[in-house]
Parts: C-alpha cells; structure tokens; sequence
C-alpha cells in the first residue's frame, strides 16, 4: 500500500494493501477500497462507501458526500456502490443515497469526466461515457453502453437507456428510451445507428429496432395509438426491449421527436 503522509484515514476503513492514496485525500468513514484502486490528491471518500476493484478516483472529487435534499435527516445512514475498473476523473462528485440503507450505484466500467454530478439514489449500469460538466439529479437511472455529452443536465426521477447518444448541453425532464439520440430540450433525433453498428447489432436487428421506432414515433398517430400497434406485432429480443421501455414510462414522461421525427432517424 502506498499512503501520503498527508492522507487521513479513518481507522474503520477497509483499504487493500496495494491501494494507492495520493497527498491530502481524506478518507471519512467505513469505506472499502478493493484491490487495484487509486485516489489522487485532494479527493474525499466520506462515509459507507464501497469501490471496486481497479477504480480511479481523480483529484479533488468527492464520493459519499450528503444528499442536497432539504427533506432529508443528517442522520440517514446510506452510502455509494461503486464498480471495477472505473475513471472518476477531477471533481466528480457522487452523493450518497437519501434512504435508509439506500445506495447510490455506479456499475462497472464507466468513464466520469471533469466535474460531472451525480445526485443521491442515481443508479448507473456499465460502460458509460458521461462527460464534462454532466449533472443527473437525484433517482436518474442510466443504463449501459450510453455517452452523455458534457453540460447535458437530467431532472430527477427519468430513465436514460442503453447505448444512447445525448448532446451536449441538452436538457431532459423525459426518459430517453434505449438506443436513441438525444438532442436540445426533450427531443430525439433518432436511433444511434453508428453506436448500434459499432456494438456489433447486426443489420436485422438495426433494422428491426428502425421499424420499431417509425412505428411509434412517425407513424403520424399519437403514442397511445402508435404503442397499440406495435404491441400487436413480434419484435425481435433487443427490439422488444426498447418497446418495454416505452410502454413502462416513469411520471416523467417519453421524449418524441420533433414534428414527428428527425433527419437521421434510424438513417444507415
């Protein structure tokens, strides 16, 4: 293990002996560090907080730290889960859950760029690029394989699906169903055809997913109708799954296109 004598740690950490923690980080609380984990200078590790294997935490971020919710009790006890092999680069921050025993959860894999935020009881799956500046109010669930462009922000509450492309500095109040790009205020451009071909989608399945989303969102009939019509048809697994996403929205709502669609909707 290698521990700047500047560091402090609290002594009911549970730190692996080849962990490295660099100058003034403050370890404050039972956090565990598995194997393989870094936490450069000036970082902040406070309370139950729970690191994966392989992880970065960059300079000056701050993980576990308390929810900015004003209903919330001080004493609540809760924490952060955080995967293998994640880059939580300079000034992340990641707020603890605002639940008893609650959890805020970042999978595995998941790139965190300079000064993005993620709010108490936000749940991120794996492989993730979630860029500069990001900000995901409190309960946003992301899925996985998805990029959030830098200064997009996220209202509490919505859904972001797998391999999904955001814009950046795009706003969204609405839940972003799998494999659509995203753009300005509430709006799909399309599918994220690139990202689809680059996972390794075959064409079948690109193609099934486009006739899926012509289907309900530029059929010219309303969702309600648009989702009936296609809940009346077979759907391939991955299709199916994007469909399951809609037809199960959150309160908050689905984003649709503009003027019932966009340019590079579902384009090759």
């Amino acid at each position: 293990m290698t521990i700047h004598p500047t560091a402090i740690i609290d002594p009911r950490a549970e730190v692996h002996p080849d962990v490295q923690i660099g100058p003034y980080v403050v370890i404050d609380g039972p956090a565990q560090l598995a194997a393989g984990c870094r936490v450069e200078a000036h970082a902040q590790i406070v309370g139950d907080v729970r690191v994966g294997r392989d992880t970065l935490i960059g300079r000056g971020a701050v993980i576990g730290g308390t929810p900015q919710d004003l209903s919330l009790d001080p004493a609540t006890q809760s924490g952060v889960k955080i995967g293998g092999k994640n880059v939580i680069r300079e000034h992340v921050t990641i707020h603890r859950s605002n639940k008893a025993g609650g959890f805020t959860t970042v999978g595995d894999g998941n790139f965190l760029m300079v000064g993005c935020h993620l709010g108490h009881d936000v749940q991120v799956g794996d492989k993730n690029v979630i860029a500069n500046a990001v900000l995901l109010a409190g309960h946003v669930h992301v899925g996985s394989n998805s990029f959030l462009g830098g200064g997009a922000v996220f209202h509490q509450f919505l859904r972001i699906g797998d391999y999904c492309m955001i814009q950046g500095n795009s706003s969204f109040s609405t839940d972003v169903p799998h494999y659509c790009s995203g753009f300005g205020l509430n709006l799909l451009a399309g599918l994220n055809v690139i990202g689809l071909r680059r996972a390794g989608f075959s064409a079948a399945e690109r193609g099934e997913i486009k006739r899926l989303f012509q289907c309900i969102f530029l059929s010219g009939r309303n969702l309600s109708q648009a989702l009936a019509e296609a809940r009346g048809q077979s759907w391939s697994p991955k299709a199916e799954r994007m469909l399951e996403f809609i037809v199960t929205p959150t309160k908050r709502g689905i984003a649709r296109p503009r003027n019932g669609g966009g340019d590079d909707a579902g384009e090759e």
